[in-house]
C-alpha cells in the first residue's frame, strides 16, 4: 500500500491550489482516505476526508466552504481542492488511509489511519 502526494506550492492569500493523492498496490474504492497538515511545533491534524463506502465526506470547521475532497476511482486518485487560502493553511499535507480495518470509512483522527504518503508542503504567503 503506498500513497504519493503532490501539488503543493507556494500561494498568496485568497489562491488556490489542488492536491492529488495518488495510490499504487491497492484500489482506492475501497479505502477511505484523508487529508492531513502539519506545521513545525504543532499536532498533524484531519483536514479533510472522504469515505468509499457513500463517498461521504468530513471537513475540520476551518477549512469548511474553502476546501472540497474528492475522488477519482478510476485514475486512483483523491484531491483535495483549497481555495480562498490563507496564511494559516500553510503546512505540510499528507493523505492517508485506515486501510482495510477502515472497512471504508475515513477519520479525521491521524492516530487511527494506518498508511501514509510523503507530505506536499503548502506555503500560504505574500
Amino acid at each position: 500500500v503506498q500513497l504519493q502526494a503532490s501539488g503543493g506550492g507556494l500561494v498568496e492569500p485568497g489562491g488556490s491550489l489542488r492536491l492529488s493523492c495518488a495510490a499504487s498496490g491497492f484500489t482506492l474504492d475501497y479505502y477511505g482516505i484523508g487529508w492531513f497538515r502539519q506545521v513545525p511545533g504543532k499536532e498533524r491534524e484531519g483536514v479533510a476526508c472522504i469515505s468509499s463506502s457513500d463517498d461521504s465526506t468530513s471537513y475540520d470547521d476551518s477549512v469548511k466552504g474553502r476546501f472540497t475532497i474528492s475522488r477519482d476511482n478510476g485514475k486512483n486518485i483523491v484531491y483535495l481542492e483549497m481555495n480562498n487560502l490563507k496564511p494559516e493553511d500553510t503546512g505540510v499535507y499528507y493523505c492517508a488511509t485506515p486501510g482495510p480495518r477502515g472497512f471504508g470509512r475515513c477519520t479525521l483522527t491521524p492516530g487511527a489511519n494506518e498508511y501514509w504518503g510523503q507530505g506536499t508542503l503548502v506555503t500560504v504567503s505574500s
